[in-house]
């Protein structure tokens, strides 16, 4: 019995499939990036916009998707592919544009669903209406970076955006339903354990799908990696971070679907935690240690904390 939801569990039940992702660049930039909002971006996020895993940009979308089955069938035979917009801001376009990627993406017949990474201050009333659109064609997955529910280390951050905007943001796709998944990082500068569970519970007051956790890792060409330089911060050790993630998975409401639970950061450019780069040895820690703990034996996760969301 599994200890929590996870994703490969979801995408079976929903699509009766295994399913995997085939990661889409469609030359999109961030307006934390461009000037609307900032030109520094993220401090954490790397030059390629978190898409270091995607095809090419610079080939079509019909191309990247032949290019991505193709990499698959290495190792998995008679797949079917969910389409995922990955690097920067993916509603960040004019409409026709975004309508013209996103059409070609699910055109595929092995392709189920479509994904995308974007930001929760990209989807003004237009762009979801075009997104509901596309779910009544194939489903829609959308991925909302927060990283925290904390405004003052969101500022630390020049994440560009208040709180109050993502809690909008998932309130008008559920209303349309469209599912959101919500990104955050565990061990940014300055968080408690407690802070970090009030964002767990603050994603448990809202209808959010399914979670992404990651430690924060330090990326070589980053405003992070300077701040990391000039003053070393404290990085998650390996057991540091298992105890988190459980704490994370336990106080977590259960329905909602655990999507990732490691980071996976370019090993070219990550600066630390170098432990990181073993991904198989971090995930074999985490459900070695949930195996041992009496709250994933066949129990009811716990969603209410105790702590008041903020």
């Amino acid at each position: 019995m599994e200890a929590f939801y996870s994703y490969s569990r979801f995408l079976k039940d929903r699509f009766g499939a295994k399913v995997y992702k085939i990661c889409l660049d469609g030359g999109f930039t961030c307006p934390n990036r461009d000037g609307k909002i900032s030109r520094g971006g993220c401090i954490f996020c790397s030059e390629g916009g978190s898409g270091e895993f995607s095809e090419q940009a610079s080939l079509s979308i019909e191309e990247q998707i032949v290019r991505g089955r193709r990499q698959t069938e290495k190792k998995y035979s008679g797949g079917k592919y969910i389409a995922y917009f990955q690097a920067f801001t993916n509603t960040y376009g004019p409409l026709n544009r975004l309508r013209t990627l996103y059409e070609a993406a699910i055109a595929p017949e092995d392709v189920l669903a479509l994904s995308i990474g974007t930001r929760p201050d990209c989807l003004d009333a237009q762009i979801l209406d075009l997104l509901c659109e596309i779910n009544q064609k194939k489903p829609v997955f959308l991925e909302l970076g927060l990283q925290t529910c904390h405004d003052c280390t969101a500022r630390f951050l020049n994440r560009g955006y208040e709180t109050q905007v993502f809690t909008r943001a998932v309130r008008e796709c559920h209303k349309r339903n469209l599912r959101v998944t919500a990104h955050l990082i565990l061990g940014l500068p300055g968080e408690s354990m407690e802070m970090m569970l009030r964002t767990i519970q603050y994603i448990n007051s809202l209808p959010v799908d399914g979670v992404k956790l990651s430690m924060l890792y330090v990326l070589r060409g980053t405003p992070l990696a300077v701040l990391y330089k000039k003053k070393p911060f404290p990085v998650f050790t390996l057991d540091d971070y298992v105890d988190c993630v459980i704490s994370c998975v336990e106080h977590l409401r259960e329905d909602i679907v655990i999507e990732r639970i490691t980071g996976d950061g370019p090993k070219d450019l990550l600066i630390a935690p170098k432990w990181s780069l073993h991904k198989r040895r971090v995930l074999n820690a985490i459900h070695h240690q949930m195996k041992l703990r009496n709250s994933f034996q066949g129990k009811a996760l716990r969603a209410d904390s105790g702590i008041p969301a903020p």
